[in-house]
């Protein structure tokens, strides 16, 4: 497989994970740190903004400016309940913006600043991307970022919009639920044939603010969401808050100190009764809990058992079995045809939930997956497969809609007004087609239908224009074709207006074909005959979209209007004539939640320059740094390290007279200098150390280079000799050949001798009178004009003489030369 630049992002509420697909398999992506997990954190500070694990390591120290928690904010508004109930346990302010949206109060820059949670979410969205576009050494475009199962349309627009802002190519939204179960699927080579019974297993992500349960059904190639199931309140983080206020209230009564009064402390504290929770889940023996200067510099000590943990949190494993029999009533399976209980998410470690796996599925829960990384790793998959750039195995994903769908429309013309286009655990991506007959412009209202974890039951409101009555003052007709999309997001894609010309009137069974034509359905469509075509009617077609149709679509929903020429039989005679069927694209008009392009533009260019300003503080605390570093390293080699000896004592006392200085001047007036200052100071500081230095180089690789000038005059001295004694290798070499090797090696020992003993007299901390340069290449000079004379070759023997004339049998045409070499061939020959 090439390189790629598609990732998958699980976006998760305490720390974000992205995967890549590569040949050989699915990699998860290692930070700045050397870490896969990603925190979900954005600092702020007076220079920049601080990212992902930094953001995490500062947030004691700088709690108001740490943003985290942001995605259960993600397309709310501020009077939300939810919404003031997370604001309580989170440390940052929060106010309400203009369009009565959240907005999240800030020191950055050392001015006040108010980002939206999408904002903020695409700041994360841009570490990310960064992160990626390391590893990969390739610029990173397209992705898939999970969300979970039970995202509105409202927290599923704001998602989009934040990775618009971040300038990633969203190709598919897709759930969490789906992301593990492709990750479980893709790999298995054991998959019943479509022919067969489905593989059915059961998948619960228990993680730190979600519970999510779904079942799902796999055949060799291609998985379909049975039911999805979801307590989104419930996780991880109210363990820890319930385990958080036990030990505040221990330490109040045994201390005098309250933890809730001191929002550092109480982080502290909520980050061991964490790991206090992971040990609990391996040891049901009294685990012990000490704080060292937790309060007042008082340290504290507790210590609780897993049956405590039990009790206490015993309500929230009431909620957990209630969302587990309702997937499991939901999927209407039976416990034998349950294949698997898998667990993913790090709450599912939790023995009690474990035990009620086994309870209410009837099987032992699995661990096949990685729990902390399946979902990235799903969600790589998926973009490598919508992908038009990578080729891997296909692998058909059929997701369910979480919530049903109404439309509301005007009931004045007496119909009901009122349609459940799509109910609960629909398969999607679908798309349904809806018609209508109208004289004028009308509007539709989606709604969800029955409970959501959502204040607001509201989609959006789609306005549907430019409608007028035909030529003959009837109601015109109107296909409006609705869809839940590969995102998951409802939406009203498109509203065509069907017209037939010259007023004839043809069998609707053309008119639906060449619809279909119009509106570029390929699959047969199937017709609710529950609505008959009156006078303000509705009647609905439907279709199923794969993913990669789906996408192809969102590039360009709209499609002109054409004319399509049918025949329909004549009534009078009988006779086919051709009927000309008009179709227009008519303008919609949305109403619904999200940004709407300019203010995704307008916060893109404020996205970009917070980057550039990322980039050049960066740059500045290098520049510092290196500056820094160099100072240190001076100041060490000089204060009797290894420069030493190579500079005069009072230069070496003004040299670190100036360090001592600079080192003042760093951490007084120089501690917020632009990057140009610190390049100059260390400019001006090398022009004193760069002499120095360069007499301690020239010291250690002189002796070197001396040691292969003596062995090279060496071996030209010995091989004069071996001459002069009559060795055989050297019998093809003439006297005056030798003569001049052997007077090159005297002017060359010479010469090194006199060097030797000047250097020999220079003190170390001068500059010496003779360069390396200049001594290599002296031997180099040396070694060609003696290596020409000694590694002569020997000339070669001549033949030795043909014992019989040579023949000539051949075409007497030939040249001379040809008949001789013949001959001299057969010659040899007739010898072997």
């Amino acid at each position: 497989m090439a390189a790629m630049s598609v990732i998958g992002i699980d976006f998760g509420n305490e720390s974000c994970y992205v995967a890549v697909a590569r040949a050989g398999g699915i990699e998860t992506i290692a930070n700045d740190y050397s870490l896969r997990a990603t925190p979900s954190c954005v600092a702020f500070s007076g220079k920049n903004r601080i990212l992902g694990v930094a953001a995490k390591n500062q947030m004691v120290t700088n709690m108001k400016n740490t943003v985290h928690g942001f995605k259960r904010l993600l397309g709310r508004k501020f009077n939300d309940p939810f919404v003031q109930k997370e604001l309580k346990h989170l440390p940052f302010k929060a106010v309400q913006q203009s369009n009565g949206g959240i907005g999240i109060k800030v020191n950055y820059l050392n001015e006040e600043h108010v980002f939206s949670p999408e904002q903020i979410t695409a700041m994360l969205f841009t570490k990310l991307k960064e992160t990626s576009e390391t590893a990969l050494k390739t610029k990173v475009n397209d992705c898939v970022i999970s969300v979970p199962s039970f995202y509105t349309n409202a927290e599923r627009k704001a998602v989009l919009d934040s990775a618009a802002i971040a300038g990633l190519n969203v190709l598919r939204l897709m759930n969490e639920t789906t992301a593990t179960a492709l990750a479980y699927g893709i790999y298995k080579q054991d998959l019943p044939a479509p022919e067969e019974k489905p593989r059915n297993v059961i998948f619960v992500d228990c993680g730190h603010s979600s519970l999510q349960v779904f079942a799902c059904a796999f055949h060799k190639g291609k998985l379909k969401m049975l039911a999805s199931a979801a307590d989104s309140d419930l996780g991880g983080r109210d363990i820890d808050a319930i385990l958080a206020e036990e030990f505040s209230n221990y330490f109040l009564k045994h201390y005098r100190i309250d933890p809730r009064t001191n929002p550092r402390a109480y982080l502290r504290l909520t980050t061991e009764v964490e790991k206090l929770k992971k040990q609990m889940s391996a040891n049901s023996t009294k685990l012990p809990m000490n704080i060292e200067c937790f309060m007042d510099d008082k340290d504290v000590h507790g210590d609780m058992k897993r049956s405590d943990m039990e009790s206490l949190c015993g309500h929230l494993f009431e909620r957990v079995e209630k969302t587990l029999r309702k997937c499991l009533e939901d999927s209407k399976l039976h416990h034998d045809e349950i294949y698997a209980v898998e667990i993913v998410g790090g709450s599912s470690r939790i023995p009690a939930i474990k035990h009620l796996l086994e309870v209410v599925f009837g099987k032992t829960s699995s661990t096949t997956l990685n729990q902390d990384e399946a979902v990235a790793r799903g969600c790589a998959l998926q973009c490598a497969m919508l992908s038009p750039a990578v080729r891997v195995r296909e692998f058909n994903v059929t997701d369910v809609q979480a919530y049903p769908i109404k439309l509301l429309w005007d009931a004045s013309l007496g119909e009901d007004g009122e349609m459940e286009v799509f109910n609960s655990n629909h398969a999607v991506p679908y798309t349904k087609m809806l018609t209508f007959y109208r004289r004028e412009p009308f509007s539709l209202k989606a709604l969800y239908k029955g409970n959501i974890p959502y204040p607001d039951l509201y989609i959006g409101e789609y306005v549907i224009k430019d409608i007028k009555p035909t030529a003959e003052g009837e109601s015109a007709k109107v296909k409006v074709k609705v869809r839940v999309n590969i995102h998951g997001v409802f939406t009203v894609s498109s509203a065509t207006l069907v017209e037939k010309k010259d007023g004839a009137a043809g069998e609707e069974s053309n008119e639906e074909q060449q619809n279909q034509q119009s509106t570029g359905e390929s699959e047969p469509m199937e017709t609710n005959p529950a609505a008959a075509p009156s006078d303000g009617n509705a009647k609905q077609q439907e279709s199923p979209e794969s993913p990669r149709q789906n996408h192809n679509a969102n590039v360009n929903d709209n499609q002109k209007g054409e004319e399509c020429e049918g025949e329909v039989a004549d009534k009078k005679d009988g006779k086919k004539k051709k009927v000309l069927v008009k179709t227009i694209e008519l303008p919609i008009e949305v109403f619904t939640y999200g940004y709407n392009q300019s203010e995704i533009n307008n916060y893109t260019e404020q996205e970009c320059k917070m980057v550039s300003q990322d980039k050049m503080e960066k740059e500045r605390i290098d520049a510092r740094n290196a500056l820094e570093e160099y100072l240190y390293d001076l100041r060490g080699k000089l204060s009797g390290g290894a420069l030493t000896p190579f500079v005069a004592e009072s230069d070496c006392s003004s040299i670190l007279r100036q360090l001592d200085d600079l080192e003042n001047w760093l951490y007084d007036e120089g501690e917020d200098c632009n990057r140009q200052v610190y390049v100059d100071k260390l400019n001006v500081l090398k022009s004193s150390s760069d002499p120095i230095y360069h007499r301690f180089t020239e010291h250690e690789e002189r002796r070197g280079v001396i040691e292969n000038f003596t062995r090279s005059i060496i071996r030209a001295r010995k091989a004069v000799e071996m001459f002069q004694g009559g060795d055989e290798r050297f019998n093809h070499l003439t006297e005056a050949e030798m003569n001049t090797v052997s007077q090159a090696v005297n002017e060359k020992q010479s010469w090194l001798d006199e060097k030797q003993s000047n250097l020999a007299s220079c003190p170390l901390f001068r500059d010496p009178p003779t360069r390396v340069a200049d001594m290599r290449k002296e031997l180099q000079a040396f070694e060609n004009a003696v290596n020409a004379v000694i590694n002569k070759p020997k000339p070669k023997a001549a033949p030795p003489p043909s014992k019989e004339p040579a023949k000539n049998d051949g075409d007497n045409s030939k040249p001379p030369e040809e008949n001789q070499q013949q001959g001299s061939s057969e010659d040899k020959m007739d010898v072997e």
